[in-house]
Order: C-alpha cells, then structure tokens, then sequence
C-alpha cells in the first residue's frame, strides 16, 4: 500500500471523479442494481431474438421443430390408446355407442378428449351414466350403466320403451315384442310413469284382465280391462280409489257384471255405467219400447 505522499509527488488526486461518484452512488439503489443485473440482460436477449425469430422462414423452423418433439413424445408407445372395453351395456347398446364414439384407435391419450366422448355417449336414450377412463396397457375403459325398459308407451311418435322414471330408452316396432311390459297411452303418460306403475302392482289381483292405463288430459288415469271395460280414477288419491274398488270387486265381482265404467273420480260419489246390452235388458224388462228393437 502506497502511502499518500506518494499521490501527492506523483500529482495524481486521490478522490473519485464526478462521473465515477455518481455511479458509485447509483450503484448503492437496489433497484437500479436488479435493473442493470436482470432487466438490461433480459431486454438484451428479447431484443436478438426479436431480431433472430423477425424472419418467417426462421419462425417456421422453430413451429416445425416444436411440432416434431411434441409428435415424438406423444406416440410413445406408453401413450398411446389401442383398445377400447366397454362393460354394463347390452349388444345393442354396445354396438351404438362404438358408432358413437368420435374417436379411431390407436391414439394418442394426448388427442382424447374424455369428456367430450363422455358427452356423446350419455346423449344415447339407453345410457344412463358412463365413466370413461384410461388404465394401463393403452386400454379406454367405458363403464355404461344402461337404461332399464319398466313400461311402454304409446305416444304421438309410435310404441317407447320408457324407464322407471319415464325417460325414453328406445322405440318399439311393435306390441307383442316386449309382451312382458306394461303399456300405457295418452299425452303425458311419459311424465307420470312411476304413478303408473303403482297402480299397475295395485292391480295384481286382476291383472289378467288388465290392458292398461290411459292418460286423460293430461291429469288422471283410465284403468282399461278386457271386456270394453274401464276404471276411471281420480286426479288425487289414484291409488287409494283403484284399493277401494279391488276390494268391492273381490266381496260383490262387481268386474265380473256387466258394467262399462266405473267411475270413481268422485269418491263420495262413485258411478257405475251399464253396458249397452244391459241398459236394452233393463228397459226390456221395465217395458220401455227401445227405439229399433224390433228391427232386424
């Protein structure tokens, strides 16, 4: 270390210059430290890339390299789908949803989009809930919990086949096809399915002259039997009306005489309906001349 009489025979003065001051003093401001540190270099990168990336034929190759590392990665064979299993559905439903399904095996799991093809399978009548998953071994597993047929209705548009919660499963060409089901008729019979089914059991003890049910305006239900005969049933209390006349039909037969209706939609006033041939037999016999009996 030179002492500082040697400064002042050399003629040179010890103290900082202005200039050198000055930075010595910005140099002390942390912000201007981060600035010369990290922003100067950053703005200096952005700046030749802006002026290296400028061309398009430079940005092309950039887009074409990045397209090709990612192909690279996403046709692994470890990524990539080649089955597809789809469990809880019937042949039918199995055969419709493959139809369905926006997706060509083999792919990449990167290219599939579960919750779209999700989408598309629940938008089938028969699927009622569907889960879709990919497991090891490039399998897309499709787990469908398909749609119950518990009734059929004859609607506007021909023979449905309707769940327990009247959702439409599929159409039906014809009757005897699912002879084993209940039908029901009448506008507004889909949305009134678990009623009718109530009454259907409520009508066990008969249930060998049971046709069906009839919605009527959209309100209540017509029990219809064999023999031309119905059970018109209140908009209210349904099922309690049908328990009142299977029990008068099981102490009096009162099905087994020949009534047309029996209309119980007033339950303080319930009406019985003859049929024709019994209404020309009670006048008969009350001597009441019937307009064209004599006729043959």
């Amino acid at each position: 270390m030179r002492p500082l009489k040697f400064f002042k025979r050399e003629g040179h003065d010890p103290a900082p210059s202005k200039w050198a001051y000055r930075w010595e003093r910005l140099w002390l401001r942390p912000g201007f430290r981060k600035l010369v540190r990290v922003f100067a270099p950053m703005g200096l990168a952005c700046a030749l890339g802006i002026a290296y990336f400028g061309q398009p034929e430079r940005q092309q190759a950039m887009v074409d390299w990045v397209m090709e590392a990612r192909a690279s990665i996403e046709t692994r064979p470890e990524f990539m789908v080649n089955l597809m299993a789809i469990d809880g559905a019937s042949e039918l439903l199995d055969s419709h949803i493959r139809e369905v399904m926006p997706v060509d095996l083999p792919a990449s799991s990167f290219d599939l989009d579960l919750e779209a093809m999700q989408a598309q399978v629940e938008s089938l009548d028969a699927v009622k809930k569907v889960d879709l998953r990919i497991v090891a071994g490039g399998l897309l597993q499709v787990n469908v919990e398909e749609r119950i047929p518990a009734i059929i209705w004859r609607g506007p548009d021909g023979l449905e086949l309707l769940d327990a919660g009247g959702h439409r499963v599929a159409s039906l060409a014809r009757r005897m096809d699912r002879a084993d089901l209940p039908i029901i008729a009448g506008e507004g019979g889909n949305v009134a399915v678990p009623e009718s089914l109530q009454l259907i059991e409520a009508a066990e003890p008969i249930k060998d002259r049971v046709i069906g049910l009839v919605r009527v305006s959209e309100l209540r239900w017509d029990l219809v039997l064999d023999r031309d005969q119905r059970i018109m049933l209140p908009q209210n209390g349904a099922l309690d009306a049908l328990d009142r006349v299977l029990a008068l039909n099981e102490a009096k037969e009162l099905l087994k005489r020949d009534i047309a209706r029996v209309d119980i939609r007033n339950a303080q006033r319930p009406t019985l309906r003859l049929t024709t041939s019994a209404l020309e037999d009670m006048r008969l016999l009350k001597g009441i001349e019937i307009k064209g009996s004599t006729e043959e």
